[in-house]
């Protein structure tokens, strides 16, 4: 039976998982993140049984949103990447405002289109640069060998209109920009050299990617509109599947373009860093066993610093954390209650801008397993909370590749 393989670029490091036909687990591995991109790839690869890499018919690469390269004619990098969040594009923010249509995804100091902006005011190299590409378009290049080529998960910040499909009038430097195509589309077969390195057949696809956090969500398998998925890692992230596209970059919304559909998303600075800071991991667990049945009367809004963008857009939002009972447990169960009122008001805020009404709640994250919390949840969202079968951004990129798409 063919296997695809998802390949998953993270902070921390990179994982791959390779899925039969029916979705099943075939292999994983992992490797821990180092500066040298093509060696974690050949390490994945040679990780993998050979009995799986002689069977793989399709591969796809994830990468962080907005880690980006400038690369010569040969695809060699001509400066150390940008990571998704170096945000000294913040220096070229005006020069954005003054091109692009008001509440656009690119005015953000982390976007692709202001690191590239930057680099062409800072960087004395920039004339040598002949390709703009992100780390899955990059990364897939070593494999199939083709530069250039990029897809519309990849390409939203850096400006490209994922509604009509094509580049806009008003965006510069377009001789260096990728070609873009679907996420989980064939781009070519892998190279000669590779499949010979590795014993993975020549017929071998190699598909277009997608950023990390939209894998999560594929591999949720959240697939109707109105299903959304909560990540309760460090901080708190709401991605909703919609039929209508909202882009407010005043609260750090913006859609992806899902196959017909749009994936709406915000995230907040609550969640999880902040509970660590005050409690260690054997306490949220024993505490959160004891949090009764009820709502909790403190009213916080759990941060570790100064400001917020959504669901409340304010850089001047203090931490809310007082006042502070003597009982942990106490403490504990308002944080808890609180972080899902902002959840709540989070995707009240989505829909209040025209989303899809929220139907169902899939949970990632080191949050997903705290049964209390999700009671909180469920009770402050009026909708089913469950934790999602699979949260592994390799195992939705794994998908995404045996799909050859996002809705097929």
């Amino acid at each position: 039976m063919n296997l695809s393989l998802g390949i998953d670029f993270g902070t921390s490091g990179a994982r791959a998982i390779a899925i039969n036909s029916t979705g099943a687990i075939a292999a994983q591995t992992s490797v821990t993140a180092s500066s040298d991109w093509t060696q974690m790839l050949w390490q994945l690869l040679d990780a993998l049984p050979i009995e799986v890499r002689s069977r793989l018919s399709r591969i796809a690469i994830n990468g962080t949103s907005s880690t980006v390269l400038l690369c010569d004619r040969a695809g060699v990098a001509i400066s150390a990447p940008l990571l998704y969040n170096d945000a000294r594009g913040a220096s070229v923010l005006e020069q954005i405002k003054a091109i692009a249509p008001a509440q656009h995804t690119v005015m953000s100091a982390t976007s692709s289109l202001a690191k590239l902006l930057w680099w062409q005011a800072n960087n004395e190299s920039f004339s040598n640069a002949q390709y703009f590409l992100h780390q899955a378009d990059w990364l897939a290049f070593q494999l199939h060998g083709q530069l250039g080529i990029s897809d519309y998960h990849n390409a939203l910040k850096l400006g490209y209109d994922v509604e009509r499909l094509e580049y806009p009038n008003w965006l510069p430097l377009r001789e260096l920009l990728p070609i873009v195509v679907e996420p989980g589309s064939a781009i070519a077969p892998i190279q000669a050299a590779i499949a010979q390195r590795f014993n993975i057949p020549s017929a071998c696809q190699i598909c277009a990617g997608t950023t990390d956090s939209i894998a999560a969500f594929i591999a949720s398998q959240a697939n109707e509109s109105g299903d959304a998925v909560t990540s309760l890692g460090s901080t708190l992230v709401l991605k909703l599947l919609s039929d209508v596209r909202v882009d407010r970059a005043d609260f750090g919304i913006y859609s992806h373009r899902f196959g017909e559909r749009w994936l709406v998303g915000g995230a907040s600075n609550t969640g999880g860093a902040v509970l660590q800071h005050f409690f260690t991991s054997d306490e949220l667990r024993e505490l959160s066993d004891r949090i009764p049945d009820q709502e909790s009367p403190l009213d916080y809004y759990p941060l570790l610093r100064v400001g917020d963008r959504f669901p409340i857009n304010d850089p001047t939002l203090a931490p809310r954390l007082e006042p502070r009972p003597d009982d942990p447990m106490e403490f504990l169960h308002g944080l808890l209650e609180s972080m899902a009122r902002i959840e709540a008001q989070g995707y009240r805020l989505l829909e209040s801008f025209g989303a899809t009404p929220l139907k169902r709640v899939l949970t990632a994250g080191g949050g997903a397993k705290n049964t209390a919390w999700t009671a909180m949840r469920q009770r402050h969202l009026g909708v089913l909370v469950t934790q999602a079968n699979q949260t592994e951004a390799a195992y939705g990129t794994a998908l995404l590749a045996l799909r050859g798409g996002l809705e097929n």
